[in-house]
């Protein structure tokens, strides 16, 4: 876990509780009170999101230590201890679900592949890569050192996408040997003109680094692919 982004939590954490005074809409008149306003429900909504335990009366006192100056209750080594403890504890409970949830899609992954190779019309590789020809081209076949054209589709196994060119209205093209390994070898079984689907599996996608936040650890990937072109793009 980034410790700027901790640190900037915990600033907008105090803010937050000097700011939880109840105002109505007719006292939002200045400039600064309207900016306040906003600027508190922010930090409200961010508090929210990150679950933060929060004492505001303790808050509220430090916030006005801190603004007036003054002595504080806690040395700065406290402060700094009690900081650290704070980052690392956090940064070892989202390890442990990063964790746990890499597991998980492991485990969902092998599954579905093991009863999607048996569906009609799905082949599986060698490498354990599968595929589905939704269209079948009768063009030439591209060769790992090519610059291909394709439409693409991408999803999780949920069924949600994190990426298509078809939104874009775009096409996209690169040298097929320097993206995911499932696609190196997939595109190589096209023909120009063709639409196939593929199933990737993880150690052939994004493997257990994932790509945050669309695609997290150990997940299989579901790609709709159309090759166009074989060749630098136009």
């Amino acid at each position: 876990m980034n410790k700027t982004k901790i640190s900037m939590g915990l600033i907008t954490l105090a803010l937050g509780s000097a700011l939880s005074v109840s105002v109505t809409a007719s006292e939002l008149k200045t400039e600064a009170q309207q900016l306040s306003y906003i600027f508190g429900l922010d930090i409200g909504r961010t508090l929210k999101t990150q679950g933060m335990d929060v004492d505001f009366k303790t808050l509220s006192a430090a916030i006005k230590t801190g603004f007036e100056g003054g002595e504080t209750l806690m040395s700065e080594e406290e402060i700094n201890t009690a900081r650290q403890a704070f980052i690392t504890r956090k940064t070892e409970e989202q390890n442990a679900k990063v964790a746990e949830m890499a597991t998980l899609n492991a485990a969902e992954g092998v599954a579905f592949l093991a009863e999607n190779g048996k569906k009609d019309g799905v082949v599986t590789t060698a490498s354990g890569l599968q595929y589905q020809i939704i269209e079948a081209g009768k063009g030439a076949k591209p060769k790992a050192e090519d610059t291909v054209t394709v439409h693409y589709r991408g999803t999780t196994l949920n069924g949600q996408e994190f990426d298509s060119s078809y939104k874009r209205n775009a096409p996209a093209s690169f040298p097929l040997n320097r993206v995911i390994s499932g696609w190196t070898e997939g595109v190589q079984l096209m023909p120009i003109g063709s639409k196939y689907k593929f199933f990737i599996p993880s150690a052939m996608a994004y493997g257990e680094q994932g790509s945050p936040p669309s695609i997290m650890p150990n997940s299989t990937l579901i790609f709709e692919v159309e090759l166009i072109s074989i060749g630098d793009a136009e």
